[in-house]
């Protein structure tokens, strides 16, 4: 059965990749002109630091996802192991990515101009579909890990 789902895992993890880009863009943009006190917000690292962090993050797991996808293009039998882990880190890293981007831009991040609030539920909902944490766990524990099986 995961083996069916490695496409579909693929394309959750470009999903949440884009939803984290489009997230930190628009917070890096908005950290560069909100000005306080004469100096841009982004100028703080109580700002950058977590926008930074977040955006290696999503840089990660792209580059997972990227390798998923060659992987499942090229019909190798590890596409369904690297196709878990990307949509692992991708689903982890856009909610990082879009917290942090809504905490950037304060009360703005839920306005409905910027576009961030309404992406939530989308980078949430990837956290627990088309397969769950804890399904992909239990994959990488029993075929990467070669641990017993445990469900």
């Amino acid at each position: 059965m995961f083996a069916g789902l490695n496409p579909e895992r693929v394309a959750a993890a470009a999903i949440n990749n884009g939803i984290a880009r489009f997230g930190l863009e628009t917070a890096a943009a908005y950290a560069k002109d909100r000005v306080v006190w004469n100096t841009p917000i982004g100028a703080h690292q109580g700002i950058a630091h977590p926008l930074a962090s977040a955006y290696i993050a999503v840089q990660q797991a792209r580059l997972m996802n990227a390798r998923a996808a060659e992987l499942y293009d090229a019909g190798s039998p590890d596409a369904g192991e690297v196709a878990n882990m990307a949509k692992f880190a991708s689903a982890d890293a856009s909610l990082v990515a879009l917290d942090q981007s809504v905490q950037t831009l304060g009360g703005n991040g839920f306005a409905l101009e910027y576009g961030l609030a309404d992406l939530w539920f989308v980078a949430r909902l990837h956290k627990t579909a088309p397969v769950s944490r804890e399904m992909i766990l239990n994959f990488v524990a029993q075929h990467s890990l070669g641990l017993p099986k445990s469900y």
